[in-house]
């Protein structure tokens, strides 16, 4: 087998192309930048001091005759590359009505792109971060810092909203207790709420690997490692698949209470039997495992793991925490944010974690973590003045010799 790829062709170290489009000067000038892109394949949005603003996707994509990359081929040169397609032949907007542009990750391919030529990706991650940020950025409205700011943080889980509108309208009388418990809930992840915690048990733990399980064949559930959950929400909110029945509704319903029944189970199992002390943040939780820590003496790992902190949000929700079933421990999602304030450079906030340092000896190894598990931010300063006012330590670095 014989592999290849556009991380390894020539003039594709990661990111280098991003000093071409540091002296643009405006959006068409960024373009032009974005040509000579080539891993990794990226969304960008721009805006420039005319106040143009746009989105360009940058990458090196394989132009493939007669194949689409998705399987092994026979190497007898049939199936070789013909090129790569480049920015200019990619998707991107200008000044769009919307007022905004933004990625996250979702499918955003315009309908008129020619993507059966043109194959540039076939999995997306689950829209529903775009549509919280689409429904959040609708109407217009001039954003303040600190508004950006609490956007930036925003837990409201939308395919938790749409699920439990149909909870709320199941028939059946199956897991009265659970349902009552998520009825009035706000559909917000925050890390104190104990109607998350259920509700993300159910969604992640029951009922999403149960939908492949009733509709599709026999076996199929176990062959997927990464399910669709934009998917199977709508399937489940339609509820028109064959595979429910001559009933449909009823079944889906069904499907829903028994998956929700064992999942208030599980919940107990993992936070006692009082519910007043249920909360998403005691098992969601931020943790940053060092990758020596495995290898090293316990005193020694307790200084290089850092954690572990309660934490809101899923992988779903603007604010992204994702994390794995077996225990909700946050794995992926966002561990730097920053929101920026053009007029007034020093009015800018960031965060990163779980410090700004590498070193385990060091006051700033550990110390932006707390910060970031409370979604909080510290200054960024920027102009010379402010960065010389809080500097408190310099490393000077001279030649030897």
């Amino acid at each position: 087998y014989a592999l290849r790829s556009v991380w390894w062709e020539p003039g594709t170290a990661a990111y280098m192309a991003s000093l071409a489009y540091l002296t643009a000067s405006s959006f068409e000038e960024y373009q032009a930048a974005l040509e000579g892109w080539g891993a990794p394949s990226t969304n960008h949005v721009v805006a420039d001091v005319d106040g143009h603003i746009g989105w360009q996707v940058a990458a090196k994509i394989p132009v493939r005759p007669n194949w689409d990359g998705l399987m092994p081929v026979s190497g007898d040169g049939r199936y070789e590359w013909a090129g790569t397609l480049q920015a200019s032949s990619l998707p991107c907007s200008k000044d769009p009505a919307s007022g905004w542009v933004g990625s996250a990750n979702q499918m955003n391919l315009p309908p008129d792109f020619d993507y059966r030529h043109h194959k540039t990706g076939f999995e997306w991650t689950d829209g529903a971060r775009f549509a919280r940020l689409s429904e959040s950025l609708a109407g217009g409205k001039r954003w303040s810092v600190a508004e950006t700011l609490k956007l930036q943080t925003d837990v409201l889980s939308v395919p938790a909203r749409r699920l439990c509108a149909l909870l709320a309208a199941a028939q059946g009388e199956a897991a009265a207790e659970a349902r009552a418990f998520l009825a009035g809930w706000d559909h917000r992840l925050e890390a104190t709420s104990g109607p998350a915690a259920l509700f993300e048990v159910w969604f992640t733990n029951h009922l999403i690997p149960a939908v492949p399980k009733a509709l599709g064949p026999e076996g199929m559930n176990r062959l997927i490692t990464v399910p669709d959950t934009a998917l199977y929400v709508d399937v489940l909110e339609k509820a028109e698949d064959a595979g429910f029945g001559a009933d449909p509704a009823a079944a889906r319903d069904a499907l829903l209470l028994t998956t929700l029944a064992a999942a208030w189970a599980e919940a107990a199992k993992r936070m006692g039997e009082d519910t007043a002390t249920w909360s998403w943040g005691r098992i969601h939780q931020g943790y940053f495992s060092h990758p020596l820590s495995r290898l090293a003496p316990s005193e020694v790992a307790a200084k290089l793991d850092v954690g572990p902190a309660p934490k809101g949000g899923s992988n779903l929700t603007i604010n992204n925490n994702g994390y794995r079933g077996s225990d909700f421990r946050v794995m992926s999602g966002v561990s730097w944010r920053m929101v920026v304030d053009v007029g007034d450079w020093d009015a800018s906030w960031t965060i990163n974690a779980p410090g700004q340092s590498g070193d385990p000896a060091s006051p700033h190894y550990a110390d932006l973590f707390p910060i970031w598990a409370r979604d909080e931010y510290v200054p960024m300063l920027y102009s010379r003045a402010a960065v010389e006012a809080a500097t408190e330590r310099r490393i000077r670095l001279t030649p030897g010799g």
